[in-house]
């Protein structure tokens, strides 16, 4: 066999691009950034940037989430706290003409955070929004008005992977505060899935699933009307039985 021969094999470079999805006015929403530089300037794009060479792929995810956005992300094993954010490894993106720069492989991470305030630009990126996934999907339909890159399909999958979750895993609380009520967990649900549901239906099955949600102790009144029962994120990861997306 021959001895590996490194110099044999055309350097790439390694990114993370960040989906990151919020509910904000009772709609998903992903952060977008303006790209202040070639290539694709002027377009919007999910946050991200280069690996550096003393980085692991969570490392650079974590550090490009704070740089361009001013989030900060914790153990994804835990549901979102305060102001901090889920996040986990989505997919890999290859394709060889992905990036006109050079061969770029992307490794595209997911973000789920409660109702956040505007966030802050940095980097290559000048300026970063929260905007409608419904709107940012359609516009990249047309190819001079849609996400650089090929970050309409990143986006596509964050999306498709967050609404596939949370059929049978806790993760939607990560779009809640730390104390929530049901009505707010079930407008997380309707955002994410684009569906209504039921109230009575919806109740009594996220309060029926072992280890969903622990009573909080209070109540409130900040959705108008009678208080309602703060509750928090149980135990649990997996939910048994799921919580099955209605067919639309």
């Amino acid at each position: 066999m021959s001895p590996y021969d490194p110099s044999a094999f055309p350097p790439f470079a390694v990114t993370v691009d960040l989906v990151v999805l919020t509910v904000r006015r009772h709609a998903l929403c992903a952060l977008v950034v303006r790209r202040g530089e070639q290539p694709f300037q002027g377009r919007w794009a999910l946050p991200g940037g280069f690996v550096r060479g003393e980085e692991d792929l969570a490392a650079a995810a974590a550090r490009e989430l704070s740089e361009e956005t001013g989030l900060c992300a914790h153990d994804p094993g835990v549901p979102g706290v305060g102001n901090g954010a889920h996040l986990e490894q989505l997919a890999t993106y290859g394709d060889p003409k992905r990036d006109p720069r050079m061969r770029v492989v992307s490794v595209a991470h997911l973000v789920l955070a409660p109702d956040l305030p505007a966030p802050r630009a940095g980097g290559d990126a000048n300026s970063a929004r929260w905007a409608p996934v419904d709107e940012l999907l359609a516009a990249g339909e047309q190819a001079s008005a849609g996400l650089a890159f090929d970050h309409a399909r990143i986006l596509a999958d964050g999306v498709e992977r967050a609404r596939s979750k949370i059929e049978y895993s806790s993760l939607a609380t990560a779009f809640c505060p730390p104390e929530f009520t049901v009505g707010e967990l079930r407008r997380v649900y309707e955002a994410v899935w684009g569906v209504a549901l039921d109230p009575r239906n919806f109740h009594r099955k996220v309060t029926g699933t072992p280890g969903f949600l622990v009573p909080a102790g209070g109540t409130t009144t900040r959705q108008g009307g009678r208080p309602a029962q703060l509750f928090r994120a149980g135990g649990a990861t997996l939910l048994n039985p799921p919580m099955l997306r209605p067919e639309v």
